[in-house]
């Protein structure tokens, strides 16, 4: 029997915000759980998958933006965005990803997203280059950033590390002294091969508290995207 993508949980009513996440690379790197426990926020832990955890560098573009009803923002609705990410668990058993950092190059976007959800977003020059099925993308931050560029290749199927990199239906962030969650919902990723063909990480590792990562990603991904829907947080 051929294996099938996992489905997001129903989302609850009311819808707060609606997006499309466009020509995602996933590079990501395995590390011990506990060189980065104490990131998370109370209630989380590092989700594993076969004794490791992941650290996450995602470069995109978000485009789209609106709320659950209506037509998308002009301009400030559609940007480019680089995240850093962990894999987190709650005590619940609920599996999702907390935010060391969102770059993107809407300063409008930065302010009113650490403004409304509190998330670490940050604002950057970035820029994403298409040539074919060749990917770049570069991301600067003040004097760190990044450069990722690689070749796409052929359609993957569901595995159990896609599933435990890709099945994330939140973000668990830390607000007002609580955790909280914030769910989403989107269809089964389309998911593909690629190989690095370039990777230069300029401190953007380390402005985030991360500095033993200067070694190639463990694993590659591109997906040229998903519709999003969130809705409203919750404390856990």
């Amino acid at each position: 029997m051929e294996a099938s993508w996992p489905e997001a949980p129903a989302l609850r009513r009311p819808r707060i915000l609606r997006q499309w996440w466009r020509d995602l690379t996933f590079l990501h790197w395995a590390v011990e759980p506990a060189a980065v426990a104490h990131f998370f926020p109370p209630g989380v832990r590092p989700d594993t998958f076969e004794g490791h955890t992941y650290v996450g560098l995602v470069p995109f573009r978000m485009t789209d933006t609106g709320s659950a009803r209506g037509p998308a923002v002009p301009y400030f609705g559609s940007f480019l965005e680089t995240n850093i990410r962990l894999y987190s668990v709650d005590t619940t058993g609920r599996r999702g990803v907390v935010f060391l950092s969102l770059d993107a190059d809407r300063l409008a976007v930065v302010a009113a997203a650490r403004t409304v959800f509190g998330l670490p977003y940050r604002w950057a020059r970035m820029t994403h280059v298409v040539d074919g099925n060749h990917q770049a993308y570069t991301s600067t931050l003040r004097r760190v950033g990044a450069t990722v560029e690689v070749q796409v290749g052929r359609p993957v199927g569901p595995g159990p590390l896609e599933d435990f990199l890709t099945a994330r239906w939140g973000l668990h962030i830390h607000r007002a002294g609580r955790t909280w969650y914030l769910p989403n919902h989107h269809p089964a990723w389309s998911l593909h091969t690629a190989d690095l063909l370039r990777f230069e990480d300029r401190g953007l590792f380390a402005s985030v508290g991360l500095t033993d990562l200067n070694r190639e990603p463990d694993h590659v991904l591109y997906s040229p995207g998903v519709p999003a829907e969130f809705g409203l947080p919750f404390r856990i």
